[in-house]
């Protein structure tokens, strides 16, 4: 039976990213996911914001155009324009940014296992056994660490004895080339609390790709029937699919009530939408996954040479939930608007040009994760005092 350093489940971003990291600094990585190419069944649309760009270095041939422009819609479809002088989103290209992580992975001294399912783990002694299954045959290994990856329903969460996430949306959305642009890279945003109950309806159309979908609580909507009905409304008012190619449909679900609590432990610790590093306001998890996921390396690699459990202090959801505090408190409120006409003054009031900010501020901020390199050297400077 083989012995890793770690065993990372699931490659999504926060998977690559997290055994990418490990791997370069000397780790005896194993990473496995269920599906035999990273290029099929994508869940996410793939919004990186400004503050993500800046911060990580990205493949430019894995990102869409820049986009500074926003339309947010009100339930009878009036219109507020925002506009950044700041590229403020791209849209990733998500299969192509998946198989070049696995590359570097690789490089690094990754082993991969696709096609390979979680079977569950246990403890053994000072190490986690881990049981695996690829394509019908069980295997299982040895690892000193156990990290979890493997989304918002996540089993490693369960068997490690960890938080799980207990509130999430539903998304889906159909992906389009072939959609003439009018005018500049634009995203649309809905706010329907029929079609979308709970968060919102979105075209995001950079020119190249265009991606239609509708998110909210599944036991409020229908995603796919709802799906259907907003593509029909939008198609000849908001964009042209007269020519357009639908490539994929997208489907998941989407945690949205904040950083866990209780994410790591002595035997593992979970990333990504497992952790529930999603904003719970806007529901963007790409950049929470990149920074918790460079922080859970770091923890892993003090951890793995010190054998101290205080290695792992740094990483803990309570150290981040405050800083979510507004946001989980707006999550209670769209939550429970489900009025056009309550959703339509609020609209209409965003409108006004002292409040017009807000508006800003939500889609143009860049506040959306803590700074894990601030976060982790205060947690080590309050231990050490």
């Amino acid at each position: 039976m083989k012995r890793y350093d770690v065993i990372v489940i699931g490659a999504g971003l926060a998977g690559l990213q997290c055994a990418r990291l490990l791997a370069s600094q000397g780790a005896h990585v194993l990473l496995a996911d269920r599906k035999l190419s990273l290029a099929e069944a994508v869940h996410t649309t793939g919004i990186f914001v400004r503050r993500t760009l800046e911060d990580f270095d990205f493949p430019q041939n894995c990102l869409g155009p820049p986009v500074r422009h926003v339309t947010l819609y009100s339930p009878g479809w009036r219109a507020l324009k925002l506009e950044s002088p700041h590229d403020e989103f791209r849209v990733g290209r998500m299969s192509k940014l998946y198989l070049h992580y696995l590359d570097e992975c690789i490089r690094a001294g990754v082993e991969w296992a696709p096609a390979t399912r979680y079977a569950g783990s246990e403890k053994a002694g000072a190490d986690t056994l881990v049981r695996l299954e690829t394509e019908g045959t069980r295997w299982a290994a040895r690892a000193r660490f156990l990290v979890g990856g493997d989304g918002a329903n996540s089993r490693v969460a369960r068997d490690l004895e960890l938080d799980s996430n207990r509130e999430w949306i539903v998304g889906v959305e159909e992906v389009f080339t072939g959609v003439p642009l009018d005018g500049h890279p634009r995203f649309h945003c809905f706010l329907d609390p029929v079609l979308a109950p709970g968060y919102l309806a979105w075209i995001v159309h950079d020119g190249e790709e265009t991606h239609i979908g509708v998110g909210g609580y599944a036991k409020q909507f229908d995603p796919l029937r709802a799906l259907e009905i907003f593509r029909l409304s939008v198609s000849g008012s908001i964009v042209d699919l007269s020519h357009a190619q639908s490539i994929e449909r997208r489907g998941g679900r989407i945690p949205v009530g904040g950083v866990l609590r209780r994410i790591a432990c002595e035997r593992g610790l979970l990333i990504g939408d497992a952790a529930g590093a999603v904003s719970p306001l806007t529901a963007g998890g790409l950049d929470p996954c990149m920074r918790l996921s460079h922080l859970a390396a770091r923890v892993i690699v003090d951890y793995l040479g010190s054998g101290d459990a205080a290695s792992l202090a740094p990483y803990s959801g309570d150290a981040f939930r405050t800083r979510f505090t507004s946001r989980l408190w707006m999550r209670r409120l769209i939550a429970k608007l489900k009025q056009p006409a309550v959703l339509e003054m609020g609209c209409a009031i965003l409108r006004l040009p002292l409040v017009n900010s807000l508006a800003r501020h939500v889609f143009f901020g860049r506040g959306s994760f803590p700074d894990m390199q601030q976060a982790d050297l205060k947690t080590r400077a309050s231990l050490a005092a």
